[in-house]
């Protein structure tokens, strides 16, 4: 949702299918938390080790926040659990974590996302966007089909999309591939630590005496 600082990329590939490199450094105390979630329905399934919630879902794991229209969470026999969230027609589910000792937050949005608690991996699926907010501040913005945040690795990469689009004369089935790029933004982060170098003064031109006025001339 791109040095290993944040949003920074080591490498930006803008390609059809581009991949952005980028860490995450999300807060660490999140992945053993408990998740609180909150929905206007709840209906679970034992059998299928199912919960599902409907209805302005909201979901908390320490400074993880996620927000949607609909959440499946699904567990294992070893304890694992991945959540899937879906959002209202025309609506994102919308993701948000505060970044390791920093004063950051990690924000992003898409169509759907899974959470994955055991490897702690978020991936926004559709219409992905992530923002890097410095304080209050927007540093750092993402868009691409799909954004996947390793917290493990510390790793971010970003899909890019292969949309189809009809050409005149044909119709969907028969349309040609046209590629979309990853598109980032990524401002430069200020080193609070090195002070800027003041400015040099304007050097003040030569002056040189001038010959008194009415001088003779010399023959």
């Amino acid at each position: 949702m791109p040095s290993k600082s944040t949003l920074h990329p080591m490498c930006l590939l803008a390609l059809s299918l581009g991949l952005l490199c980028a860490p995450v450094w999300a807060e660490k105390a999140d992945r053993d938390k408990p998740m609180h979630i909150e929905a206007d329905t709840m209906r679970h399934d034992e059998t299928k080790q199912l919960t599902q919630f409907n209805g302005g879902v909201v979901a908390v794991k320490g400074t993880l926040v996620l927000r949607a229209d609909r959440m499946e969470v699904q567990q294992d026999t070893q304890g694992k659990q991945v959540a899937k969230l879906w959002a209202a027609p025309n609506e994102r589910v919308f993701f948000r974590q505060k970044r390791e000792g920093l004063d950051e937050f990690t924000e992003g949005e898409a169509e759907m996302a899974i959470y994955d608690n055991q490897a702690d991996v978020v991936t926004l699926i559709q219409r992905a966007e992530v923002r890097l907010l410095r304080g209050a501040q927007l540093a750092d913005q993402i868009h691409g089909e799909k954004i996947v945040f390793n917290n493990t690795t510390e790793v971010m990469t970003v899909d890019g999309q292969k949309q189809v689009r009809p050409t005149a004369g044909q119709t969907a089935g028969q349309a040609t591939e046209r590629n979309q790029r990853v598109r980032a933004v990524l401002t430069p982060r200020q080193n609070a630590a090195t002070p800027q170098a003041a400015p040099t003064a304007p050097t003040a031109p030569t002056l040189r005496t001038s010959p008194s006025v009415g001088e003779s001339k010399k023959p």
